[in-house]
């Protein structure tokens, strides 16, 4: 800050002699140098209080006569003006008395070519240079400009009191004055520096702050993407299998059937209810995938009207009868009798009940038992489908409805299923204005409850 304030007081000083030669030079164009002219640039140009004018022979043109100290002062600093000086021009400062002068070669004046000695003014200097440029420079602090002895030529404020910090010295415009800087009373260089270092601390701490958590930001957003990279992969695996499985099946009953390998006419049957079972089981993951394409591009529209539920869960129930008895399970229905009318997409319904009695199915082990019942509670109807297979940890229960999320564990590697059967049957239920849930322990089974809300009577 003094070093950038010195520099400013000195360029300005050094701009103002150069517009008042500039001045005086337009003075002096008359062939015969008009005292009054010069008085009036005099007055015009405050930052010198006396001017003297020399021409190359030595002749004294201003001012018409001076004392005999004057005259001798000058004739000594007359003498050590060399004569490139004259021949090259320019402007110099020098010492004269206790003050500095200026002296400078005026060019194109009708007498040739003149020497300018331009004693400064104090009083005009800090008025007109030194308060102009210092102002708004401080701040808290307070700025003095000091001559050779010390004594001050400018403050903006009393100095009682307060600390010196620094000197700096002025270039050659200013050669024995110095600028000072003080810290006013109670504000310490030292407190000032300590209370930056404390700030500039903090920030370091909130921008390393910022920094890792963009980073922590951008490491969960990229381990985002690459799992659900990964998941869609999955997906388009495990979706192959489930199409395969039942295209194998229903191409193998139908060569055997074509090849006429058919002993009696019972087993013929049992073939084509074999293939009309897979072709519906096709049929189903075929909907699940089209229907989550659907919901994915917010195109999926459902028909919702007042219906009854009993015939929906007994018809979901129906259309896994044969791969439920392949299996050995036992399947328990209990629909609670009088059940109200409730607002329902019916083939939607199918599907979602459709989808959680083929997780049941998927998940059991030994214990092959499967319970659907379905009552009211209240103002809703629930709809619960259980089993007693593997379960589900507590901490997974929130993201099983997520779109192609399995459970990542060794018992469930070898069971095939697309990732998005359960996030389906969520999307369904919440259409319809109710809620799915789920209730599951390790090795004790899981029981998920679609609970459906019962419009009001009108």
């Amino acid at each position: 800050m003094a070093n950038m304030a010195a520099e400013k007081v000195e360029m300005a000083v050094l701009k103002g002699e150069e517009a008042a030669c500039a001045g005086l030079q337009l003075a002096i164009l008359d062939p015969h140098v008009a005292p009054e002219r010069i008085e009036a640039w005099k007055r015009q140009t405050p930052i010198f209080d006396r001017a003297y004018l020399f021409d190359r022979s030595g002749k004294l043109l201003y001012p018409a006569q001076v004392s005999e100290a004057e005259a001798t002062t000058l004739a000594a600093l007359r003498g050590e003006i060399a004569p490139g000086f004259w021949d090259r021009g320019g402007r110099r400062h020098v010492r004269l008395e206790e003050q500095v002068a200026l002296v400078s070669v005026i060019q194109g004046s009708p007498l040739g070519r003149l020497l300018a000695i331009l004693v400064r003014s104090e009083q005009g200097l800090r008025r007109d240079i030194i308060e102009k440029t210092l102002v708004g420079l401080e701040g808290q602090s307070v700025v003095a400009v000091l001559d050779g002895s010390d004594r001050v030529i400018y403050a903006a404020r009393p100095l009682e009191r307060s600390q010196h910090v620094l000197t700096v010295a002025f270039g050659e415009a200013l050669p024995s004055w110095r600028l000072a800087l003080y810290a006013p009373a109670g504000v310490s260089p030292r407190d000032a520096v300590r209370r930056q270092t404390v700030l500039f601390t903090a920030v370091l701490i909130l921008l390393l702050g910022v920094i890792a958590l963009g980073l922590g930001a951008s490491y969960r957003l990229v381990r985002r993407e690459s799992e659900m990279a990964r998941l869609k992969s999955d997906f388009v695996a495990n979706v192959s299998h489930d199409l395969k499985t039942p295209v194998a099946l229903i191409r193998m009953f139908g060569e055997t059937l074509e090849m006429n390998r058919v002993p009696n006419e019972a087993t013929r049957r049992e073939y084509y209810g074999v293939i009309a079972r897979e072709s519906e089981r096709l049929t189903r993951r075929i909907d699940n995938v089209l229907d989550f394409s659907r919901i994915e591009g917010g195109r999926q529209r459902y028909e919702i009207a007042r219906g009854h539920l009993e015939p929906v869960v007994h018809e979901a129930i129906e259309a896994f009868r044969y791969p439920l008895a392949q299996q050995g399970f036992k399947v328990h229905v209990e629909v609670e009798p009088d059940l109200p009318e409730v607002a329902l997409d019916t083939e939607a319904i199918k599907q979602a009940l459709a989808n959680l009695v083929d997780n049941a199915m998927k998940y059991s082990d030994a214990r092959r038992h499967i319970g659907v019942t379905a009552r009211r509670v209240g103002g809703e109807v629930k709809i619960e489908i259980s089993d007693e297979g593997i379960g589900i940890a507590a901490r997974e229960h929130a993201r099983i409805f997520e779109k192609f999320y399995r459970i990542g564990r060794s018992e469930t590697q070898g069971r095939r299923g697309s990732g998005v059967g359960l996030a389906l049957v969520k999307h369904i239920v919440e259409a319809h204005g109710g809620r799915v849930t789920v209730d599951s322990r390790p090795g004790e089974g899981s029981r998920f409850t679609i609970h459906l809300p019962v419009p009001a009577v009108p």
